[in-house]
């Protein structure tokens, strides 16, 4: 068995042709969709970009034990698994978080792996002294900064290199795994994950996939949005989203290439190919840039999928309502290459869902430090902490390090050794408090949010997400099945009380009160 596992970043499910999108021409999703079977109830799991991955790597869900983080020693990963039974990995990516303090663990997983540098804020062009009178000039003050280790000052300095279309990471990205699909097209026992950043802010890509887009902007470079409000001008929000859409359509020419490697090879008889993303992206749905600061709403949460199988071809070009996330993906890449699932995993095959010998009831998701969300594919929950600011919260882990840093002292201070959970495999853990100051707090955690409401919604009748439901009677049966599959995950004790909930879902903080 050969695999394609082609992972896109905030790739927005509603923009692509196959899932009602209009906004754009998206040829080539279509062209997949009549490849595979296109999934219309994939949800996320653990939330944002490395916490995703981890989910994916793992199988289980870690939002409710641990924030943006590496891979941890207990962890059982795909590739780990692949490699002690004599299978091949190798990642390509141009996803620069995998070479942050709290990623480093990812890639090392895999047998190979490909590193493209230079998208957003990676750390790549040493440049001592820019010129940034000029370069002022030339981007938007909203995503321009001299400070030293910024973002937005790396990503100027990183992307005034990219002068042609083969100078930019998402070209060499897939560059470089279509050379490992041509080399190894007729070995076997191998997963390939090829991974692009785009089409992640900030929205770059080469001047003729912009062309269908222009808006008419004469300003400065205007390609990323502040996790934020919407509070631009309307000229302004525009060239935002079709900075976006512009990403997008590149991203769907290089899912071409590979539909082009997979046609002229004859890859569909013996080569899955599974094509998703982590999350979307909000371009002012809900008054909303971003992600991270709000409820997790359905252009966040429920996100693309297509599988192709090549034992079940028959399947292609058909439709799943299955309820499945990216836990599923690690039980399917091990069940694919003939490997049982890890005892610790949670996710479910893909294949088997597809022939109903498996399907869950209920999908559960979330940020770390935030709401706790539960959905069943027709209406969705979000329950929030009464008072955010002061919940009583910790970070479970034996690899203390944040996005770009370690646990500070000052945390650390504050750390107890905790009993292992049953999926540490008798590992004791760093039980460590979330203070004010921790890294993530004001990024993606309590401090960051703008919107700390509990929600029920119809997803059927409001699929927009406009109205929350009052309807005690369905919230205390969402209740019980996000009380149920916490439990599931092992939630620590205070997982729980944080919410208002005991371990049989029984409110004790009503909607009425929260809201």
């Amino acid at each position: 068995m050969k695999t394609v596992f082609l992972l896109f970043d905030s790739l927005n499910r509603h923009m692509l042709g196959p899932y009602g999108g209009t906004a754009l021409p998206t040829p080539n999703f279509d062209r997949l969709a009549q490849r595979s079977v296109t999934f219309d109830n994939h949800y996320v799991g653990s939330l944002p970009c490395m916490p995703a991955r981890r989910d994916m790597l793992t199988g289980r869900l870690s939002f409710l034990h641990r924030s943006w983080g590496p891979v941890e020693p207990f962890d059982q990963d795909w590739p780990t698994m692949l490699y002690k039974k004599g299978l091949y990995s190798h990642l390509v990516t141009d996803h620069f978080h995998y070479w942050e303090d709290g990623g480093a663990t990812y890639h090392t997983r895999y047998d190979s792996c490909e590193l493209v540098r230079g998208q957003e804020g990676d750390r790549w062009k040493a440049v001592v002294k820019p010129d940034w009178d000029h370069l002022r000039t030339r981007y938007h003050e909203r995503q321009f900064s001299t400070a030293r280790r910024s973002y937005p000052a790396n990503n100027i300095l990183n992307r005034e290199t990219m002068r042609e279309e083969k100078d930019y990471p998402t070209i060499q990205t897939f560059d470089h795994g279509l050379d490992f699909i041509e080399t190894n097209k007729d070995a076997d026992g191998w997963v390939l994950q090829l991974e692009t950043f785009s089409p992640h802010e900030p929205f770059t890509a080469p001047p003729r996939f912009r062309e269908p887009f222009k808006t008419g902007w004469n300003g400065p470079v205007r390609d990323w949005p502040r996790y934020e409000r919407v509070d631009e001008s309307d000229e302004e929000a525009a060239e935002l989203r079709a900075n976006y859409l512009a990403t997008v359509a590149m991203c769907d020419e290089m899912l071409g290439r590979v539909l082009d490697a997979f046609d002229r090879d004859d890859l569909w008889k013996d080569t899955a190919l599974i094509v998703s993303t982590d999350h979307g992206f909000l371009l002012g749905e809900h008054d909303f840039w971003a992600k991270n600061r709000m409820n997790l709403y359905s252009e966040l949460a429920r996100i693309p999928l297509f599988v192709h199988l090549p034992g079940e071809i028959e399947r292609d070009g058909t439709r799943s309502d299955a309820l499945t996330q990216s836990i599923d993906f690690a039980p399917t890449i091990l069940e694919l290459n003939g490997l049982e699932p890890g005892p610790h995993m949670q996710g479910l095959s893909l294949q088997s869902q597809l022939s109903g010998e498996k399907r869950r009831d209920a999908a559960l998701y979330g940020y770390f430090g935030a709401a706790v969300n539960v959905t069943d594919g027709k209406k969705s929950y979000h329950r929030f902490p009464a008072d955010i600011a002061s919940q009583e919260i910790y970070q479970y882990t034996l690899m203390p390090t944040h996005i770009f840093a370690p646990f500070s002292t000052e945390e650390l201070a504050g750390a107890s050794l905790a009993e292992p959970f049953g999926f540490t495999d008798g590992a004791k853990l760093l039980k460590v408090p979330v203070i004010h100051r921790s890294p993530f707090y004001k990024v993606y955690g309590p401090g960051a949010l703008l919107e700390d409401t509990t929600r029920l919604y119809d997803l059927e009748a409001d699929p927009k997400q406009a109205t929350p439901l009052e309807d005690a009677e369905e919230e205390q049966r969402f209740c019980r099945l996000m009380a149920g599959l916490m439990t599931e995950n092992e939630a620590p004790p205070e997982a729980f009380t944080r919410i208002g909930l005991d371990r049989e879902g029984r409110v004790a903080v009503p909607l009425a009160a929260i809201a």
